[in-house]
């Protein structure tokens, strides 16, 4: 039998809308040639699928068992030819990120230029914000966060290697105070704590044999910024937990001193996450793409 997918498009349109002329302006013809090629499909098929009257359209028996089938088939088709435009299309448009301080600095830096580069007509805005929020309801493309934080209905995208966190001093400060040589001798010592936007105070995390230990540290100086944290530990104000890759250069040249470092916690991995579609902006899948490779 030799059926035109033009005719199912068009009969699945008319069955949809429940009119011709909705139909039409969809399709972009006209009525009479709707109903005209809806007639033609229904005697090749040897079946009526729609019920017309002067008021109304309505599938038959057969048309509502037919367009069951047509309609998932169809968006199919039209997905897979999106993405092949997609693909030959040049990324435009704006993509607004969410994303924390750190992960700013430590992901994103290295790669946004390069980026911008290779992409020239293509848009990031990006909004730094430790916040946990509804990148949705807040207006944002996707975010970036650790794992454990995102949404099961989320897709999410690993950005970068893991990321791990030490404990860090000035060698004056450990000169001074001594080296701790195991997490809780931290208590007796001045620590610089992070303060999250909830308000809470983080409780720094270790391995003790295989299982995991959250330490209430105390110290002078609360700060919600991990620049400002590293620059205190320069400085000797006491010990402080940040991200491995913001103090490499200071490790390496002798500023920091690495603390308990066989206590460290595991390292967590950032991702870019963003709403379960199945049909990515070409824009975001570009980022996607340049962020995987």
């Amino acid at each position: 039998m030799n059926l035109d997918l033009h005719d199912l498009a068009a009969f699945a349109a008319v069955a949809r809308y429940r009119s011709f002329r909705k139909a039409a302006i969809e399709r972009g013809v006209s009525a009479s040639a709707l109903s005209h090629s809806l007639r033609g499909l229904e005697e090749r098929l040897g079946l009526r699928l729609l019920n017309r009257t002067t008021r109304s359209v309505t599938p038959t028996e057969a048309g509502q068992r037919l367009l069951a089938r047509l309609d998932p088939a169809l968006q199919e088709v039209a997905e897979a030819l999106a993405d092949l435009t997609a693909l030959q299309s040049t990324p435009t448009g704006t993509l607004r990120l969410n994303v924390p301080r750190p992960a700013a600095r430590v992901l994103l830096g290295p790669i946004l230029a390069k980026f911008a580069v290779a992409h020239p007509r293509a848009q990031i805005e990006v909004v730094t914000d430790d916040k946990l929020i509804d990148i949705v309801g807040e207006g944002f493309d996707a975010g970036i966060r650790f794992g454990e934080q995102l949404a099961r209905d989320m897709v999410a995208v690993p950005i970068g290697p893991p990321q791990r966190f030490v404990v860090v001093a000035s060698p004056t400060y450990i000169a001074r105070k001594g080296l701790p040589l195991e997490p809780r001798e931290l208590l007796a010592h001045s620590c610089i704590c992070r303060r999250f936007p909830s308000g809470a105070v983080y409780a720094w995390e270790f391995q003790a044999k295989g299982q995991p230990l959250r330490l209430a540290v105390t110290g002078s100086l609360v700060l919600d910024d991990d620049l400002l944290m590293i620059e205190a530990a320069r400085g000797g104000a006491g010990f402080a937990y940040v991200y491995e890759e913001m103090v490499r250069e200071d490790l390496s040249t002798g500023r920091l001193s690495l603390a308990l470092e066989s206590w460290s916690a595991l390292p967590s991995r950032f991702f870019v996450y963003y709403p379960s579609r199945q049909r990515l902006p070409p824009v975001m899948r570009a980022f996607v793409d340049f962020i995987s490779t």
